[in-house]
């Protein structure tokens, strides 16, 4: 979450008039996360979420994904609703961008997540993917392996600013990974972006999940590969096995992996950190004037590539089977 498009007084008021919400008490920017403008609205009603949906996102993807956290909620899964106007309609447009409010979440999010938080994110996730499965709509994953090569081309020339050789590296990384992404793997609703920012705990619980905005229709164990960089390792970036061991007992807890998920685990994880090493290349490299966030550091995702390559089982990760 981040803010990049400022609201004026007049044009909320205006837009909040619509909904059955009373009157804006307050307004304060969340400077967190690197795709959309989102506010803390408390209202005469309580507290919301305002997103300012900005240029990465495809208006027209908007719908899946306010259907999604809807159909979600019905089958169990704490996230943020859609809050609609008088019209029955949730997505609306203030500043010039697609706009929504969202119903508040209570809770926190983990700034270095244990082994027992891990452990409630995999079955977590194992909930989604088995909540999703009658879900009927459709989104490709735009930055899976096919959608890395223009991320490529878009950092190639500047790529090693970064770090020397880094353009060289993920080139090859990606000419490898083409030659051997897993097809044919059990697929449905991910979520695509599940980083510790992501989920909030509370009382010592997990009370929900939050940013939907990634999520597309590709394969569990892609799912959960991304979990594994984002919630097992250390600031060093070192892999946690007993993390990695809790989050892969939890989610087979409520989702057993099939022998071909299980083999195709380290290459996902080689991939899923390439994508993230990609997208915050691009985002350091072209940095938001005026934005109230700093891009996430590339580095992370070159130490943790550089691990999954040695990787050659999942047993590696902590599965225990």
């Amino acid at each position: 979450m981040a803010v990049y498009t400022e609201v004026t007084d007049e044009e909320l008021a205006a837009f909040v008039a619509a909904y059955d919400i009373g009157s804006v008490l307050s307004l304060k920017g969340i400077a967190e996360g690197v795709e959309n403008s989102n506010y803390l609205m408390h209202t005469d009603a309580g507290f919301f979420i305002l997103t300012l949906y900005e240029k990465r996102v495809v208006e027209s993807d908007l719908p899946f994904f306010l259907g999604l956290m809807e159909h979600l909620s019905t089958r169990g899964i704490t996230c943020p609703q859609p809050v609609k106007n008088r019209a029955g309609e949730a997505l609306g447009r203030l500043a010039g961008r697609p706009a929504v409010i969202v119903t508040f979440l209570e809770g926190m999010w983990a700034r270095r997540p244990d082994a027992r938080q891990c452990a409630m994110v995999g079955e977590a996730l194992g909930k989604l993917h088995l909540a999703g499965a009658d879900f009927v709509g459709k989104r490709p994953n735009a930055l899976s392996v096919q959608g890395w090569p223009p991320l490529l081309h878009a950092v190639e020339t500047r790529a090693d600013e970064v770090m020397p050789g880094l353009a060289s590296m993920i080139s090859q990384e990606l000419s490898h990974l083409e030659g051997v992404w897993p097809k044919g793997l059990p697929e449905g609703v991910i979520h695509a972006d599940l980083f510790p920012d992501n989920v909030f705990f509370l009382s010592g619980e997990l009370s929900g999940l939050i940013d939907f905005y990634f999520a597309c229709t590709d394969a569990f164990a892609y799912d959960l590969a991304i979990c594994l960089n984002a919630w097992c390792f250390e600031q060093d970036a070192s892999f946690n096995i007993t993390k990695g061991m809790a989050l892969l007992d939890g989610y087979e807890g409520v989702r057993p992996l099939s022998d071909d998920e299980i083999a195709a685990l380290p290459i996902l994880a080689r991939g899923s950190a390439l994508r993230f090493l990609l997208t915050r290349t691009v985002d350091w490299l072209n940095r938001a004037p005026g934005a109230l966030v700093k891009p996430k550091d590339p580095m992370e995702y070159v130490k943790k590539l550089r691990f999954h390559q040695k990787v050659e089982q999942a047993r590696d990760y902590g599965l225990s089977r």
